[in-house]
């Protein structure tokens, strides 16, 4: 059955990154990104570009983990001493032994430094070996093609496209691809890959 994620105050470190549960204290520290790098959200499902969006951002991260709907981190980048972004899980389905991991966002500066690799193998190990859970899904806009090369380059398997599937934060819809990772192939050989990566 795996266990209840929302039982404990969720704390994932290691010599690199510290993932903890998004508070509503954390506007300050992402604050800098949402008012000069509003990019960022290009292509998300909701947008924290601007202080009001910021705070509707972290207040329904806050709610839904309060709700015990999904999971919302901020990632703290140990090298750097700053925050740099977020991520989160949703869409649990705790019967079925799956869930979604998505919202990431990192700075651009924290971008293709390795921070990520560091983050998605601390997630990933507590997904499969600690929560139990036998698959875990991403989903991404299809026209983002710098986050679906990431998902691809950690080992994620893409399942397909979900035609018009849901509406954007520019306006308009989105096609978005679905990819996965699942425990067997966790265990088989991405995570020894992902550990190789960042040494």
């Amino acid at each position: 059955m795996g266990k209840n994620i929302f039982q404990t105050e969720l704390i994932l470190e290691n010599e690199r990154v510290l993932l903890r549960p998004m508070q509503e204290s954390d506007f300050d520290n992402l604050l800098p990104f949402s008012l000069q790098e509003p990019e960022i959200w290009k292509y998300g499902l909701v947008t924290a570009a601007g202080e009001e969006n910021l705070r509707n951002y972290i207040a329904t991260a806050v709610k839904n983990l309060h709700d015990k709907k999904e999971y919302p981190f901020i990632v703290f980048d140990k090298k750097e001493n700053r925050y740099a972004g977020s991520t989160r899980f949703y869409d649990i389905q705790q019967p079925w032994l799956t869930t979604q991991l998505g919202y990431t966002w990192y700075g651009k500066e924290f971008q293709r430094t390795g921070l990520n690799r560091h983050c998605k193998l601390l997630l990933l190990t507590y997904v499969f070996e600690e929560w139990g859970m036998e698959r875990l899904e991403f989903r991404a806009d299809a026209n983002n093609a710098k986050s679906i090369a990431a998902m691809k380059a950690i080992g994620c398997v893409e399942e397909g496209i979900l035609r018009n599937h849901m509406p954007t934060a520019q306006g308009g819809r989105r096609d978005s691809i679905i990819l996965s990772i699942l425990k067997s192939e966790w265990l088989g050989g991405i995570k020894g890959q992902i550990q190789k990566s960042i040494r």
